[in-house]
């Protein structure tokens, strides 16, 4: 039972108590709410704008030119063409990445759609490649961060938390970096940045600093419980110790990792090593949907070849997805779990489909990370409120948001002929 935005009781429901609304579950299965702990919200306009690249090039030559083309109603438009669709698939809580600029528009969706998030703005003060409308002063880049975490952090009932996202240490100075650091731990909020995502981005890192990736960073002194480092698909043991003594949140992104050709991130390792993993769909261009049944198979089937085939067993994959995203997000007292006093976060998964007979119910976990779709969502509930339910979107006009999607694809591809 809920009442309020809390979680009041589990089981039988006393048939004499006073309730609004009985939901009828028979059939389906009660989930907590799925967490994707790496998103770009920015980006889902730009789904199918930048297919069958390699990282780097994805980057440089598509998508930071896109999202340098962003004003705020095409970010506005593009986080709520996103969060539509993780609503449709039970996902009730993001860590996001923004783009540079407009953070603002992004944040007015969050809040007005009501999923949970925590989100920063994009911080870039160097790189070659990188449209200069991106490239900040490194001072401006903080006092905009700053700013929005004094005006944003604990707003929608607290639904929305700041965080500073550095893009990656290519494109961050270590004065940005070093920074950063010292501001999180000021203002006790998340760190959340990209790592050892591809070889040639570990390569340039090396060339650059002397050193790996996760070991940079950890030399600048931010690895730790408050930064969230999303792929880590090229660490090497040294680094693993690294994120495992302090740690150090990791988020799997299978189907991102896969699409960019960047390789597989040792999870089944990490996790033996006791890292912390989450999972994410990242951006809706590297993917190309932001489905977290998609993300569970996914990190359930790809690492069986190599590992053995108990080495990602359903129910490790489906906490990865609730309580790993929580506890990425600072907020596993809060979410993440079906429990007694925590946050209504929840969904429901109808396991009545035909991809899903026979009826087992001796392995749930199974069901859900093997056999279940996204579109087997019949209900998403964040802080008690209803979102999503039969098809319906509760909290956004569905067709007005596909509309105007479809209209500021067209309005950015005007800004750059020379792209398409």
């Amino acid at each position: 039972m809920i009442d309020g935005d809390r979680i009041v009781s589990i089981g039988e429901v006393d048939p004499e108590s006073e309730v609004e609304r009985v939901i009828d579950a028979r059939g389906q299965v009660l989930i907590p709410g799925l967490i994707q702990a790496h998103v770009h919200l920015c980006q889902t306009l730009f789904r199918g704008q930048a297919d069958d690249l390699e990282l780097l090039d994805w980057l440089t030559t598509r998508i930071l030119p896109l999202e340098g083309a962003h004003d705020p109603e095409t970010i506005y438009c593009s986080a709520m063409l996103g969060i539509g669709e993780l609503f449709q698939g039970g996902t009730t809580a993001i860590i996001d990445m923004e783009s540079v600029h407009y953070t603002e528009a992004a944040f007015q969706a969050i809040i007005e759609s009501g999923i949970r998030a925590v989100s920063g703005k994009c911080m870039i003060d160097k790189g070659e490649g990188i449209p200069e409308s991106l490239i900040e002063r490194t001072s401006d880049s903080l006092q905009e961060s700053v700013d929005l975490l004094n005006k944003w952090h604990g707003s929608g009932d607290g639904r929305l938390h700041y965080a500073f996202t550095p893009r990656f240490a290519v494109s961050c100075s270590k004065q940005l970096l070093a920074e950063v650091r010292d501001l999180a731990a000021r203002y006790g909020v998340r760190i959340h940045t990209h790592a050892s995502e591809n070889r040639s981005e570990v390569a340039l890192v090396r060339s650059e600093q002397g050193m790996d990736n996760v070991t940079y960073l950890n030399h600048l002194g931010l690895t730790g419980s408050n930064l969230v480092l999303a792929h880590c698909v090229w660490v090497n043991d040294e680094e693993i110790t690294l994120l495992s003594q302090s740690a150090t949140n990791v988020v799997h992104c299978p189907s991102s990792n896969l699409k960019l050709a960047s390789g597989i991130a040792p999870v089944p390792g990490m996790l033996e090593a006791g890292v912390p993993i989450s999972l994410g769909a990242d951006g809706a261009p590297c993917n190309n949907n932001l489905d977290p049944f998609m993300e569970m198979r996914l990190a359930a089937l790809i690492h069986k070849p190599r590992y053995g085939p108990t080495s990602m067993p359903a129910r490790v994959v489906l906490e990865l997805a609730t309580l790993g995203g929580a506890r990425a997000m600072g907020l596993d007292k809060e979410i993440g779990s079906l429990e007694l006093g925590k946050k209504a976060d929840l969904a429901m998964v109808n396991l009545e489909g035909i991809h899903c007979m026979p009826r087992d119910d001796t392995d749930i976990y199974g069901q859900l990370v093997y056999r279940a779709k996204a579109s087997d969502v019949t209900l998403t509930v964040v802080d008690g409120r209803i979102v999503y339910e039969n098809g319906v979107l509760t909290t956004m006009d569905r067709d007005a948001v596909i509309r105007q999607a479809n209209h500021n694809l067209g309005r950015i591809k005007k800004k750059l002929p020379h792209l398409f």
